[in-house]
């Protein structure tokens, strides 16, 4: 699937107040790609509120230094947001994964767009720009940056590169291509230092972020012949370590310092009871596939022992 970016000039073009909203639990490439946007419209002269349903992880708020992100509940409500034109919904295209702003969404009786690159989607009764190729919504808003005619800038640049960078594993995953490093390219040309933003990222940890890590390790198990590693954290990891659930940004990755791991998989015990899953596959398993089975009940075997 290819992005029309022409019916995509359009719809920004029909329209002057825009609300960006993105996935629960956000991560950098929700909020880059929030901010990237954001930046954008604001060079076109647009009126722009970016709310989300969680509250940005403090060991992200970096990218965000003038506190653009709002959250609904958290000084906005619904009534607040009666003014908008137009939603635009960033790196999901899942009624599941937007939490409170799905109640936005249906509460409003405006256009909506999604600008995504994740297979699966949910009839969220919006113009869909995706592309499933991508490695990360954010190299496509900097090519929505490019269509509309738009000079990206220092500051649009830092999330838009943090976004590119996780979602890529900091460019070592198979989704990297030769437009992940052109893109990068564009980003530094504006002023971007990786070495800053992976300081940001990686080496500010906190004690209870780290211990939070050693628990994760602690509990992998290899199957498969040593190519799929899974791991799970439950609630009382979290409060043991004082870690927050935003600490488990990246843990996933860490299964892959195994030798000969393909797949990786975490579980996590979530405050309400239910579990969030990801998975990573550096092999031929598409993960889409893996979590749909999961969704249609089709996986019965417990991929973690107690």
């Amino acid at each position: 699937m290819t992005i029309n970016w022409i019916d995509f000039t359009s719809a920004i073009q029909q329209h002057q107040r825009f609300l960006l909203i993105s996935h629960v639990r956000p991560d950098c490439d929700a909020l880059g790609s929030e901010l990237g946007m954001a930046g954008i419209l604001d060079a076109l002269g647009k009126d722009v509120r970016i709310v989300n349903g969680d509250a940005t992880p403090p060991n992200l708020a970096f990218i965000d230094p003038q506190n653009r992100i709002e959250v609904l509940g958290d000084g906005v409500t619904l009534e607040d947001l009666q003014e908008i034109d137009v939603i635009m919904i960033l790196d999901t295209s899942a009624w599941g994964q937007l939490g409170p702003m799905g109640d936005v969404i249906r509460s409003l009786n405006v256009p909506k767009m999604v600008l995504d690159h994740h297979v699966s989607e949910d009839d969220l009764g919006a113009q869909l720009f995706k592309d499933p190729e991508a490695e990360a919504t954010g190299r496509l808003v900097v090519e929505a940056a490019g269509h509309l005619g738009v000079e990206l800038t220092a500051e649009m640049g830092v999330p838009l590169f943090a976004a590119l960078a996780t979602d890529t594993g900091w460019f070592r995953f198979n989704s990297v291509t030769e437009k992940t490093y052109a893109c990068a390219a564009q980003l530094l040309a504006v002023g971007v230092s990786p070495a800053e933003v992976y300081r940001q990222l990686y080496e500010r940890d906190t004690l209870p972020r780290l211990k939070l890590r050693g628990v994760a390790l602690e509990h992998i198990s290899v199957e498969q012949e040593g190519k799929f590693a899974h791991t799970y954290l439950r609630t009382e990891d979290f409060s043991r370590t004082g870690a927050l659930l935003s600490d488990t940004e990246d843990v996933v990755n860490n299964l892959f310092l195994v030798d000969g791991v393909e797949v990786a998989v975490i579980l996590l015990e979530q405050p309400d009871g239910g579990v969030k899953i990801s998975f990573r596959s550096r092999g031929g398993l598409d993960c889409s596939q893996l979590a749909g089975l999961l969704v249609a009940g089709a996986i019965k075997r417990p991929l973690v022992r107690s």
